[in-house]
């Protein structure tokens, strides 16, 4: 039991808090109050009429009914299915340019101390320009752009977009862990007149695996946010960004019905997560024991 425990432990743990997740929504819809939860003016609680908040099971049995009224229409289960792998592709797309320019960037800052000094504040400060801003701009730039032959496109621009957000967690995450190694450590490098290259194969980069695991995850997830939010910024059908402004309209007579591309976007975060996971366990060979004290 106890090996059991171990080896499924986090998937265990994951359904366990779903599970306490839709309970608690059920929990507070059937004995809230309507109105929802007052604090002087401000709402603290939603309220809880059918119209706001439905029944976890009326999301359910929305991924049965056919998207629209016309003979032949798809369920709403493979309209997202399918709106969830096109989604999914970019943000993939998105992670590995953003995986690329993160780890070249830290790289780079952590060989070079006045260009760490010169560039990590620009890099933090990118971060603050929100997406929906930049979106439209990264559009209208790139479809001026044709690199041996190939038009800039809309799924372009959404990759781009992805990877504008993937790029952070990286590059910050790579440069503590290449900086982890223990001064001693380095010292030894040094006596031995290891250059850096060899010791950035032998030391640095094994010594980085623990800082570079939870910023790739990290990473992982904010290309899915990138893709969804640079979808509805641009108006790329196909993808649940376009999908959730669809089936919003929707909310005011059947609210059950827009989360079902809200849980698109969930199960797609957790599959990208799920697949950091996997590598992880690759990676796990190449780890140095006692890194993370650095």
């Amino acid at each position: 039991m106890a090996q059991i425990w171990n080896r499924f432990r986090a998937v265990i743990l994951g359904v366990l808090g779903v599970a306490a997740v839709v309970v608690t929504w059920d929990l507070y819809k059937a004995l809230g109050p309507e109105e929802g939860v007052l604090v002087g003016d401000t709402r603290v609680l939603p309220r809880t009429t059918d119209l706001a908040m439905p029944h976890s099971w009326e999301m359910l049995q929305r991924f049965g009914d056919p998207v629209t009224g016309l003979p032949g229409a798809p369920d709403a289960f493979d309209a997202v299915f399918d709106a969830s792998m096109f989604s999914l592709g970019l943000a993939a797309r998105g992670w590995v340019i953003g995986v690329v320019v993160g780890l070249v960037l830290a790289l780079v800052m952590s060989r070079l101390r006045i260009v760490e000094s010169a560039l990590l504040p620009w890099v933090i400060l990118s971060q603050t320009v929100p997406l929906i801003a930049i979106a439209p701009l990264v559009r209208r730039w790139g479809s001026e752009i044709t690199i041996f032959g190939h038009v800039w496109s809309s799924e372009d621009s959404v990759a781009v977009i992805a990877a504008y957000l993937a790029f952070f967690p990286v590059a910050v995450g790579a440069l503590r862990g290449l900086k982890s190694p223990d001064a001693t450590h380095l010292d030894l490098m040094r006596a031995y007149g290891v250059g850096w290259w060899r010791s950035l194969v032998t030391l640095r980069l094994p010594s980085s695996v623990p800082y570079l695991l939870p910023a790739l995850r990290l990473a992982a997830a904010s290309a899915v946010i990138g893709a969804v939010v640079a979808e509805v910024s641009i108006g790329l059908k196909g993808g649940l960004g376009r999908m959730v402004i669809d089936y919003a309209v929707a909310a005011s007579g059947d609210p059950a019905k827009p989360w079902a591309p809200i849980f698109g976007a969930v199960a797609i975060g957790l599959v990208s997560a799920g697949a950091i996971g996997l590598l992880g366990l690759v990676l796990r060979p190449f780890r140095l024991t006692g890194a993370s004290n650095g």
